[in-house]
């Protein structure tokens, strides 16, 4: 059966209280305006060309070529250039560009880097676009929040999301084990790792239970929440102790020893697939949004998703934009690329096109087109946001000044981990060390 599905959550609920986080959390920042001091409606009496830059998988490209396939047959003058990489390389390419003025004119941005753009002047600022080339009406003030800094617009949110462990059914069932159960504790979902591993060490490629999460920044960030703590203050500092970080480290340290966990070295030979793409790892915890790439890597659809394990104070899972999409200062075509990012948000097709795979659209028009068939990995997805609304009960840690380069070296400090080449205070140590050098505008 294909129906068209309507998500019952509201943005406003996606995104509780975002509007007010900015205004505390962001220092005085700036952003250009682009060319044109004042945006017109996109030119059609002359050949345009933009190029548009995402972070992505094969199945997420395919999904964006389509997309882009639909823009241009409905403005024929504009020839868009598309390019798409990894993760990590995607923020590697985009540092460069932003240090030499040669950022794409489109391109997706993330919660974390947002701020960091903005205040180097490098992203455009969309509001004098909105109502002529750029629609925002249909998203809710609180989610259009997220790519607000200082009363400047300089992302537009596609979709939300929340945290989840998937699970690949069909791994599951050539060990004999079940899913983990819905409100185990992390000791107890570390256990249940453990046991899939064990009745996996015979299989051919090994099964393993999960991959190593300890090195996840937004984990440890979900698991600070849970413990009733507050990952930054409003100096864009750590407000967690060093101890803190030391437990999180030391909690998995019994799992690496013992090789439960999907092991680094064959991590890094199946980058950019993964432990359960590749067909190893029985369980991942990512964004739920992540399920349809996922799915696609492992070429099965037998794969679902389970909230997070609880804390000690309850679920406190959180929503969070997905991704944003935002345009460069230095675009010739602001016009066209508002225009652009317009169309990607807003028209229903691309909604169907994308159907959850970046998150649950953002915009009424696009979640309604969805056609879903039961049981498929986009049904999946909606049901998991419906079911597991009642846990998100606290409100989206929004991302402070230089939170990116801290991730990264956190998941870097994971990878050292994981070679057994620092200890759980060595991880601390050099993390908080960095993070004192890079947060809040150091």
């Amino acid at each position: 059966m294909v129906r068209t599905r309507t998500t019952t959550r509201t943005a406003a609920v996606q995104v509780t209280a975002l509007a007010a986080a900015s205004a505390l959390a962001l220092s005085a920042c700036g952003g250009g305006s682009g060319p044109s001091a004042e945006a017109a409606p996109v030119a059609t009496d002359r050949d345009i060309e933009l190029s548009l830059v995402w972070w992505g998988d094969d199945d997420r490209a395919s999904r964006y070529e389509e997309a882009v396939e639909l823009f241009e047959a409905e403005y024929p003058n504009i020839d868009v250039q598309t390019q798409f990489q990894a993760w990590d390389d995607y923020w590697t390419a985009r540092t460069t560009e932003a240090a030499g003025q040669t950022l794409p004119d489109v391109f997706q941005m993330d919660l974390a880097y947002i701020h960091q753009y903005a205040s180097n002047n490098q992203l455009l600022d969309l509001s004098s676009q909105a109502g002529i080339n750029l629609e925002t009406e249909g998203l809710d003030e609180t989610l259009l929040a997220s790519g607000s800094l200082e009363g400047g617009q300089f992302g537009i949110p596609t979709s939300t999301n929340t945290l989840g462990i998937m699970y690949h059914q069909d791994l599951l069932d050539e060990v004999g084990i079940d899913p983990p159960a819905e409100g185990l504790t992390w000791d107890e979902y570390d256990s249940w790792i453990r046991e899939v591993s064990e009745a996996g060490a015979d299989s051919d490629p090994q099964i393993y239970g999960g991959t190593d999460y300890t090195g996840t920044l937004w984990l440890f960030i979900q698991w600070l929440i849970q413990q009733g703590k507050t990952p930054f203050g409003d100096d864009g500092m750590p407000a967690f102790e060093e101890s803190d970080l030391v437990a999180w480290v030391e909690r998995t340290q019994p799992l690496r020893d013992d090789g439960v966990f999907f092991p680094i070295e064959r991590v890094k030979q199946v980058e950019p697939l993964t432990g359960m793409q590749v067909g190893q790892a029985a369980t991942e915890m990512s964004w739920d949004n992540m399920l349809a790439g996922y799915s696609a890597g492992a070429e099965s659809e037998n794969l679902d998703l389970l909230p997070l394990p609880t804390g000690d104070d309850g679920s406190a899972q959180f929503w969070k934009p997905s991704m944003l999409l935002s345009a460069s200062s230095t675009t010739e075509e602001p016009d066209a690329a508002a225009t652009l990012i317009n169309f990607l948000v807003t028209d229903p097709e691309v909604g169907q096109i994308f159907g959850t795979s970046k998150g649950v659209p953002a915009v009424a028009a696009q979640r309604d087109a969805m056609e879903i068939a039961d049981g498929s990995i986009d049904d999946k997805i909606v049901t998991y946001e419906d079911e597991v609304a009642e846990r998100v009960t606290a409100d989206t840690p929004l991302p402070v000044e230089g939170y990116g380069v801290v991730e990264a070296e956190f998941k870097r400090l994971g990878e050292e981990l994981a070679y057994g080449n620092v200890t759980a205070e060595e991880f601390a140590a050099q993390w908080f060390q960095y993070a004192e050098s890079n947060l809040g505008g150091s």
